[in-house]
């Protein structure tokens, strides 16, 4: 089966279709709001601050973010009447890099609902999935604890300051949410083990699938420190992996923002590293042992055995020549 299913992040892919050439109307809304959006950001800050600004600038500055999102949905829907997929059509307007953030921050607020409900990500029937996130929970629920903390304490080290009371509230609970989203996003989505290959993730961040037919050699390894090192990929949890996969041939692990990072030895951890271990030995050992299918352009051996006729007599029999004569009788004495 083919790993297309896992989507774009950190997966074993063939040759990546060519990139679409943008249009000279796009590149001219993307530059538009290259200018438009930070000035919006920095007209917020500003208003939030209490410097006072004339009314036909804000009046201004909000008619043209108006104008620009206006324009950049009706470009998306006549890319997609085009053909385009949703994704795609996206990135036409949005540069990649903020498109993987806003997909990883809504992906981690996507996890809180997700663990409320106890459901999983990405476990399709057939296929074993393995937890990772047990390590790491009492570390998680300290930190979103002292998040918690910090907020209720500046929300009443500012309640003379309204404007940034409300700010740093909002700042402040943004925090715990995130906090806890990485954890829910760790439980949400296991490591998967299934006839596609080993599929490794680690939060909402990284989503790594390795065909089995790449994995060389997979040991249970218990480490604790980790140095940088090019084409190695460190998933830990509590700052320990358990689990070392070596790789025939390197596989591209995106980063954050996308960009390429091809690796050949990935470090992970498991609840139950060893019972993973094993589960991936006997996938390795099966998908090794199984038949290979015929290859429909190798010769039969009829044709093998026509091809070792010398040329020129192909489907001639060879003559038959006279008998020897038999000896006479011995000379007598």
């Amino acid at each position: 089966m083919s790993p297309a299913p896992y989507g774009r992040r950190g997966t074993v892919r063939g040759k990546s279709a060519a990139p679409r050439r943008r249009g000279p109307g796009v590149r001219l809304l993307r530059g538009a709001g290259y200018a438009v959006l930070p000035a919006e950001l920095v007209l917020a800050v500003c208003l939030v601050a209490g410097v006072r600004i004339p009314e036909p600038a804000v009046l201004a500055a909000e008619t043209a973010t108006l104008l620009l999102l206006a324009v950049g949905a009706w470009v998306f829907v006549r890319l997609r009447r085009r053909g385009v997929a949703g994704r795609d059509a996206l990135a036409e307007l949005v540069p990649e890099p903020v498109l993987r953030l806003a997909g990883h921050e809504l992906r981690l607020l996507a996890s809180l609902g997700l663990w409320v409900a106890r459901r999983r990500v990405g476990v399709r029937a057939g296929e074993t999935p393995f937890p990772h996130a047990r390590d790491q929970a009492a570390l998680m629920y300290g930190f979103a604890f002292v998040c918690l903390v910090e907020t209720v304490g500046m929300s009443y080290l500012l309640a003379g300051l309204p404007v940034v009371h409300a700010v740093v509230l909002v700042l402040d609970v943004y925090t715990v949410l995130f906090v806890l989203g990485l954890h829910a996003a760790s439980v949400t989505r296991p490591h998967v083990l299934g006839p596609d290959g080993l599929r490794l993730r680690q939060a909402a961040h990284v989503d790594l699938l390795v065909p089995l037919e790449r994995i060389a050699s997979v040991r249970h390894e218990l480490l604790f420190s980790h140095e940088k090192a090019e084409g190695e990929l460190d998933l830990a949890v509590g700052s320990q992996t358990s689990l070392t996969v070596e790789l025939t041939e390197p596989v591209d692990a995106p980063r954050l923002l996308g960009r390429p990072r091809p690796v050949r030895i990935v470090r992970c951890h498991a609840d139950d590293a060893r019972a993973l271990a094993r589960a991936l030995a006997g996938a390795l050992a099966e998908a090794r042992d199984a038949p290979t299918a015929p290859d429909e352009d190798a010769p039969t051996p009829a044709e093998k055995a026509a091809d070792r006729v010398p040329a020129g007599r192909a489907g001639t029999t060879p003559a038959r020549t006279a008998p020897s004569p038999l000896p006479g009788p011995p000379a007598s004495a």
